[in-house]
């Protein structure tokens, strides 16, 4: 994971990019949005006042996913009528790109997975199955949910939204699958729900009431 350095075209400050392909990240001194444009920085936003995140995750925190190590290098935070949950931007060892759903204490890991003919927001429902990529997933929720800040390296410009719809999707074996109804077309991402014990998480925040 080779590393590039600017500066904030806001405050000056030094950035560093833990990830080389990374499209947007955030300024840690004046929590500017800073998005690449080319070979320079631009800044399109300011980060918004985050609610307290009761998980231990967080940017920096590494871990293992079938045995190959990853860092988490950047977030997006979702709220919900029940909640909210946390969106880990991961970078893999083999210099993939994946995410780490963190929600409420339950984890997935699932990478962008490119696939035709996704059905349209209005023709989801609980219960509905669907062929992925040759596996039967059946849809277990919608979830309508609203955009609530960003922090650190993402592989896409994400900073403007409100709302967005998720539809999860598993099959009896702990596969997991998510489509993204923020994107026209939608996006698809695979992956697997996974113990917290088993991704060998290290460099975890530390807060009372937690260990």
């Amino acid at each position: 994971m080779s590393q590039r350095a600017a500066n904030c075209p806001n405050c000056g400050a030094p950035v560093q990019f833990r990830w080389s392909s990374a499209i947007q990240t955030t300024c840690a001194y004046c929590r500017s949005i800073l998005v690449r444009r080319d070979v320079n920085l631009e800044r399109v936003g300011e980060v918004a006042d985050l609610p307290p995140d009761p998980s231990p995750i967080q940017i920096g925190t590494e871990g293992v996913y079938r045995d190959k190590s990853f860092v988490l290098v950047g977030r997006i935070l979702y709220e919900y009528e029940q909640g909210g949950w946390n969106e880990w931007h991961a970078v893999c060892q083999d210099g993939r790109s994946a995410w780490l759903s963190d929600a409420q204490a339950e984890y997935a890991v699932s990478f962008l997975t490119p696939h035709q003919g996704l059905p349209a927001a209005n023709q989801v429902r609980p219960g509905q199955r669907m062929m992925l990529n040759g596996v039967v997933y059946e849809v277990t929720v919608l979830t309508r949910a609203r955009y609530r800040g960003v922090e650190g390296e993402l592989p896409f410009e994400y900073w403007d939204k409100s709302e967005a719809l998720f539809a999860d999707l598993r099959t009896p074996d702990a596969r997991f699958a998510t489509i993204d109804y923020s994107e026209d077309p939608p996006l698809l991402f695979l992956g697997e729900a996974v113990g917290f014990d088993d991704l060998r998480l290290k460099n975890l925040r530390q807060f009372e009431g937690w260990s």
